[in-house]
Formats: structure tokens, C-alpha cells, sequence
């Protein structure tokens, strides 16, 4: 089973699972005892094998990783962030500030966009602060917790994608091991990531058009009668004023910011003492992620506690008592994105690797032309599998490079595009992805709602970008694939539109 489809079964069946019985803590590991079966049946491991691969290999090995620890810590401490901030007031007092400056629920869900297109540094980073920040803006306007999600997790990986500055070029330049600029050839495919910039037109055609379709209608129309009640309750009743201002909220998530990115280029030795890269892009791409966001919040956190307890806003004993409280209203996060990771090492110990640089190499050859399309959907596949961007990007990037060894050939460029363009949309609709536990935390969404509501747009934009991807290929440039695909995703737009018309 090492080495074959059967490397990505365990996966796959999580994920249907998880969609079917809209309960993901048991699907996902039913997924890792499968994975577990077939490592040792494969190598004969035994019982006493399968017991060791599931949980000293997997979920023990998996949590003790430096790198996932500190994910979980600086989850912990931005849930204790958002507690106190709530506790203290900011966040209803931003909220109340928004309502008179953001007059229109497309206004809100346009400021979470511009937010979350904003903060493009790092994906987790962007997924729970625009969440803490944004949801007392879309909770008065009636944007259902699926729809902030969506607009988080849209904003998340498809913006770090095309930043240049950002932990996900890191990581895209660190595949490029041939002496080449690798954050070159990250800025030369920008331009042919259709998926990530799609996405984005697609997000604020459908805000201003005001449509939505599939499962994300219903809940739409639900938060919408919701927040109706809401205010005919509030025209009787008055409501205390909060003792938090705007800044107790505001001045945290901006020290935040400033702290973070420190963190980031302190990690990647930035103010070391005799290194060689002392350039803020160089830093950068050397950056630790985990590490620099840990210290950044960390800072962040004694700033605001600091400034909590000199403003008078909270005393130090309801400041400490925001500590456990964070870390409750994450535990569901952190238990799936635990059980998402052992499953990943579950397909990585089964050589699902292996399997992929197969079919990929296989179909170089006769069908270069096509390759582009071919290689975004087996990385749509492999990250909707195995939930993560990175890992898609460290199997099909080198491949891509090997099968157009020459740096001027646009296809190397196009490929490694769709590489990316497809690791990112895989990522994006995948229920064991990273970044949408993060997107589903950050806007306290049930999870399993978040995958089924977004899916149908994940769906529409890659459907859209596959296309692209052959006439980009054919034609070696991107002028006109965008223009193609801005006229079939406003059309699409429109079409839906129409048809919602007719059926009401």
C-alpha cells in the first residue's frame, strides 16, 4: 500500500466522513487508524506496530513537533488576546463605532476583505485576527459566522500567495534548490496565479452584486431574520454603555501587527549579530513562522495587559482569569488541527509523496502544453487530501523545474504557478486544512459548516482556473486567460443572480 492510491484512502475517507456526518473529531481519526492499518500491514509491523505508528509516531510526535507547539501556543495566547478584549469591552465598543461609520453589510464584509487582504504576513496570523477584529463589525450587520469565514479564509492563503513579503514566499523560494532567486520566480508567477486572484475579484464581485449561493444562502437568510430581531429587541431596551473605548481593541491588534512581523524577521535573524542577511526580505524568507509569531504575541499580550490594568479597564485578577478562557474557546481548534496533522504524517508514511511525483512526472512529454492544467489538479488533489499548501508545494515545485530545466521557458513559469494556484485552492476547501480550522476559530464557526458553505465557491473559481490554465499554456501568456476568466466569473455572477430572481 506504501507508494500507491492507497497512500491517500485514509484521507479521503476522512474528509467524506467528515462532509456526510457533519462530525469531524471522529472522522478524522478514523482516517489515522486506517493509515495506521495500512503502515502495518504493509510492513508487517504487527499490532504492537499499528499502536506505536498511530500514537507515538503520530498524535505524541505530532504534538511534541517545535514548530506545530508553537502554532498551538500562539493560538492560546490570541484566544486569551480576544478574551480580554471582549471582557474589557473593546470589542463591543468597536463594534458600536463600526455601526456608525460602516452604514451597509456590504460595507462589513468590504472592510473584512481589505482587512484580511491587508495583514498578508502569515495565513494562521490573518485567520484569527481579522476574526477578532471584524466579527462585532458583521455580527450588526447580520453576516452569518459562515460567511465571515469564508471571507477570512479567502483572504487568507490566496493573499499570502501572491505577497511577496509573506511566510508563504519563504516557503515557496526554500523548493527552488538550483542556485536560482527563489523570490524571483515567486514575483514572475504572480501574475499566472489565477486561482489566488480570482478568488479575490471573485469575493468583492459577489459582495457588491450582493449573491450568494449554495448552503451559504440559507445561513445568510437565517442571520439576516436574526439580526432583524436583534435590533427590534434593542429599540426596546437600553443598553449600558461599555466601560472599554474603541482603542482597547484597536491598539492591541496594531501592537499585534507591529509585534509579529518583529518576530518574524528576529527569527529569521534580522538583528543577529555577523549574519549575512540583514535585509528585511532576506530575514523574511529565512523566518521562522512559529517561532516569530510566539514572541510577537507573547509582546502583545504583556502590552495589553499592561494596558488593561493602567487604564483601569480590567484589574489584573479578570485579566488572568481571560487565560483559561482563551485557551477554551480554541481547544476545539487545537484538537482538530492535531488530528489533522497526524493524519498528514498518516499519508506521509504511506509515501503518498512518492505516488503524486509519479503521476506528475508521467504526464510530462507529449502533453506539455497541458501540463499547467494537469499539475493544478493533482495539487488541487493532493492538498484537498493530505490538507496542506506547503507540503504540495515541496513535492511539485522541483518537479515542475526538472521537467523545464531552461529559466526562460514561460511554461516552467506557468507550471510553478499552477502548482501554487492549485496547492492553495486544495488547501482552501480541504476540512484538514490548517488554515480553515483557523478561518472557522477565528470566526467561532462550526467547522464542518465552514467547509460545506465555502466549497461550492472554492469549487466555481478552480473549475474557472483549470480552464485558464489551458489556454495560458497554449498561449504562454496570462493577458488573455485574465481576461477570460474576469468575463466567466462576472458572467457566473450574473447568471445566479438572474436565477435567484425567477425563484423567488
Amino acid at each position: 500500500m506504501i507508494g500507491t492510491f492507497w497512500s491517500l484512502v485514509p484521507a479521503i475517507v476522512a474528509i467524506a466522513l467528515a462532509l456526510l456526518t457533519k462530525e469531524v473529531y471522529s472522522s478524522l481519526f478514523i482516517g489515522i487508524v486506517m493509515g495506521g492499518v495500512f503502515y502495518a500491514i504493509s510492513t508487517a509491523a504487527g499490532f504492537a506496530g499499528f499502536l506505536t505508528h498511530v500514537f507515538s509516531d503520530g498524535l505524541i510526535a505530532q504534538l511534541s513537533d517545535s514548530y506545530n507547539a508553537g502554532i498551538l501556543v500562539f493560538m492560546v495566547i490570541l484566544g486569551t488576546m480576544v478574551a480580554l478584549m471582549n471582557k474589557a469591552g473593546g470589542s463591543l465598543a468597536f463594534g458600536n463605532w463600526a455601526k456608525k461609520h460602516i452604514k451597509t453589510k456590504i460595507g462589513a464584509q468590504l472592510a473584512t476583505v481589505l482587512l484580511g487582504v491587508l495583514i498578508f504576513i502569515d495565513d494562521y496570523f490573518n485567520c484569527l485576527t481579522v476574526g477578532s477584529v471584524m466579527k462585532p463589525v458583521t455580527d450588526k450587520y447580520g453576516v452569518s459566522k459562515e460567511k465571515l469565514a469564508f471571507l477570512i479564509d479567502a483572504t487568507a492563503a490566496p493573499v499570502c500567495i501572491i505577497a511577496p513579503i509573506s511566510s508563504w514566499a519563504a516557503a515557496v523560494s526554500g523548493f527552488v534548490t538550483e542556485g536560482e532567486n527563489g523570490l524571483a520566480l515567486f514575483c514572475k508567477a504572480i501574475p499566472y496565479n489565477f486561482y489566488a486572484l480570482g478568488t479575490l475579484f471573485m469575493l468583492v464581485a459577489m459582495i457588491l452584486m450582493n449573491v450568494d449561493y449554495g448552503a451559504m444562502a440559507k445561513f445568510e437568510q437565517a442571520a439576516a431574520m436574526l439580526e432583524k430581531a436583534a435590533e427590534e429587541k434593542e429599540e426596546h431596551r437600553a443598553e449600558p454603555a461599555p466601560k472599554g473605548k474603541v482603542i482597547d481593541l484597536v491598539l492591541p491588534i496594531v501592537v499585534l501587527i507591529i509585534f509579529c512581523t518583529l518576530g518574524m524577521i528576529y527569527s529569521g535573524g534580522f538583528f543577529d549579530e555577523g549574519e549575512t542577511y540583514h535585509h528585511f526580505i532576506d530575514a523574511f524568507a529565512n523566518s521562522d513562522a512559529s517561532v516569530g509569531l510566539v514572541i510577537g504575541s507573547f509582546a502583545a499580550l504583556i502590552l495589553t495587559l499592561i494596558l488593561y490594568v493602567c487604564r483601569n479597564v480590567l484589574n489584573f485578577t479578570d485579566c488572568m482569569a481571560c487565560v483559561p478562557d482563551g485557551f477554551k474557546a480554541m481547544v476545539p481548534a487545537i484538537l482538530i488541527l492535531t488530528l489533522a496533522w497526524t493524519l498528514k504524517g498518516m499519508t506521509d508514511s504511506l509515501g503518498a509523496k512518492d505516488y503524486v511525483a509519479g503521476i506528475v512526472a508521467g504526464s510530462a512529454g507529449s502533453l506539455k502544453n497541458f501540463l499547467p492544467a494537469i499539475v493544478f489538479v493533482i495539487a488541487c488533489f493532493l492538498a484537498f487530501a493530505t490538507g496542506t499548501s506547503w507540503g504540495t508545494f515541496g513535492i511539485l515545485i522541483p518537479i515542475c523545474i526538472a521537467v523545464f530545466p531552461e529559466a526562460g521557458d514561460p511554461l516552467r513559469i506557468i507550471c510553478i504557478s499552477a502548482c501554487m494556484a492549485g496547492a492553495v485552492a486544495g488547501d482552501h476547501c480541504s476540512p484538514i486544512s490548517d488554515t480553515t480550522i483557523m478561518a472557522s476559530a477565528g470566526a467561532q464557526c462550526d467547522h464542518v459548516n465552514h467547509v460545506s458553505t465555502q466549497l461550492p465557491y472554492v469549487l466555481s473559481v478552480a473549475a474557472i482556473t483549470f480552464v485558464l490554465y489551458i489556454v495560458a499554456g497554449i498561449c504562454k501568456n496570462f493577458v488573455l486567460p485574465w481576461i477570460l476568466g474576469i468575463v466567466a466569473i462576472a458572467g457566473m455572477l450574473v447568471v445566479i443572480k438572474k436565477l435567484q430572481k425567477k425563484a423567488a
